[in-house]
């Protein structure tokens, strides 16, 4: 847009100078007719000094001539010039003009109406400029008044030669074209710098890299600031993991402390009520039922605020996911065969995920448990672990009685549960509506994804998707 208006502006005046230009040549060739229109040679005398007369500001006038006579036909001749110049330098303005076909034209009609500026080099070095052509018929012959200044001084404008060559804009174009290779520069180093603080958070996260990480490895000055305001956010998020997981051990001894009091001083009272007591026997019972629950919750609580420990400081470290799942089996074996559940496992080997310490351990832990909750009394659960290209892919299938379809897309919502609230038959292991709304925000942490859907012949299927670690 600039480059517009500037051409416009210097089109405009260009055409004033070059109109000036050409009237004053005008102006000139009428005070010169009087002389070169006579037939008498001896009134041409002195033209240079009439040249010169008009010649100032750096105007080069000449003066060429063609005459009438046959033997002359086709051919000009330098007559005269202001200032003076040798005559082989008036080559370089002929050569141009014939070569353009300007002579050729005034050889026939001596007539000149066409506006053409003209830049040409002399023998010397020096650029002229021809701004106009004035052809004046004589009795014996045509006259051809030509005005032509040097480069240097003709006003600093384009006339004679594309705008983009004029020596202001080249210097914009260079200072431009500087200006843009910095600001290239200054976006590289800062991209370079952006994907260097990338490379460390992924570092971070996985337990590669020490403290000040972040300035380290930076090289922008102007994000000096930046980088420390992320090392200190670094600290401070695990201290806020370190505070989160002591807490969550404080409160769970602080809670179970005196659950386990109570149940212990309902000992001596269960035993001094009578068996034919049913109210005080209910009574009992509903006060069990409630120390129970009490403590589902805390395990609950202390599990998710370790969890959640874990998501802010647990490096991501390569994990055998095969190994996790019989790990798991292993856990769970008591309570599979009190419920008389059978569990098979059907585990490719090497899925290797790269996860937290703990993160992978809750997910099956809640997946599996969920699983076994609502597996009926000789029931199957099958747990299938798949590597699939960059993926590898956990699916656990029970037999329990499934879920309301409408129900499916909020079983991963923070405090949902379809459990009935009499359910006796479940672990001691706290169904608070959390296991899985951690199992969601475990995985999705990792990269992965879950979802769940009713079996065809019965009972759920949740599938887990995490990437695969190649290394």
């Amino acid at each position: 847009m600039l480059y517009g208006q500037f051409e416009s502006a210097d089109r405009q005046m260009r055409e004033i100078v070059t109109r000036a230009i050409q009237d004053r040549s005008a102006l000139i060739a009428e005070a010169l007719t009087p002389k070169l229109v006579v037939a008498n040679a001896s009134g041409r005398s002195a033209l240079n000094e009439d040249l010169a007369r008009y010649s100032s500001d750096g105007t080069i006038l000449k003066l060429i001539f063609q005459p009438s006579e046959e033997r002359h036909a086709g051919r000009f001749y330098f007559v005269a010039s202001a200032p003076k110049i040798r005559p082989d330098e008036i080559a370089a303005e002929l050569d141009e003009l014939a070569h353009r076909g300007i002579l050729p034209k005034l050889s026939d009609a001596c007539m000149w109406d066409a506006t053409n500026e003209i830049r040409y080099t002399q023998a010397n070095g020096t650029v002229e400029l021809l701004t106009s052509i004035i052809p004046i018929r004589g009795a014996d012959g045509c006259w051809v008044l030509t005005s032509t200044h040097t480069t240097s001084e003709f006003l600093n404008t384009s006339i004679g030669r594309p705008y983009w060559e004029t020596r202001e804009i080249r210097v914009a174009a260079a200072i431009y074209l500087v200006l843009a290779i910095l600001a290239l520069l200054v976006a590289i180093s800062i991209r370079v710098t952006l994907r260097r603080f990338r490379e460390v958070a992924a570092e971070i996260s996985q337990g590669r890299i020490g403290d000040n990480a972040f300035s380290h490895r930076n090289v922008v000055p102007e994000l000096s600031s930046v980088a420390r305001d992320f090392d200190k956010l670094v600290h401070d998020l695990r201290g806020v993991s370190q505070q989160i997981r002591q807490n969550a051990e404080d409160k769970a001894h602080s809670f179970k402390t005196p659950l386990a009091t109570i149940r212990s001083a309902l000992e001596p009272v269960r035993r001094a009520v009578p068996l034919d007591n049913a109210r005080a026997r209910r009574a009992l019972e509903i006060i069990d039922s409630a120390l129970s629950r009490l403590l589902d919750l805390v395990i609950a609580a202390q599990r998710h605020d370790i969890s959640t420990a874990d998501l802010l400081e647990a490096p991501r470290v390569p994990t055998d996911f095969s190994q996790l799942v019989g790990d798991a089996a292993l856990h769970f074996r008591e309570i599979l065969a009190t419920r008389d559940i059978r569990l098979i496992r059907r585990l490719d080997e090497r899925a290797i995920v790269r996860a937290g310490h703990g993160m992978l351990e809750t997910v099956l832990q809640c997946v599996i448990e969920n699983a076994i909750s609502f597996s009926p009394r000789g029931g199957t659960i099958v747990v299938t672990l798949t590597v699939s290209g960059r993926n590898v892919e956990l699916q656990v299938d029970d037999e329990g009685p499934g879920v309301d379809p409408a129900k499916i897309p909020h079983m991963f919502e923070r405090y949902f549960s379809s459990r009935p609230q009499d359910d006796r038959n479940s672990p001691p292991s706290g169904h608070a509506g959390l296991g899985l709304w951690i199992v969601r925000r475990n995985v999705e942490a990792l990269g992965g994804c879950v979802a769940a859907a009713n079996r065809a012949g019965g009972g759920l299927s949740i599938a887990i998707t995490l990437p695969r670690n190649g290394n």
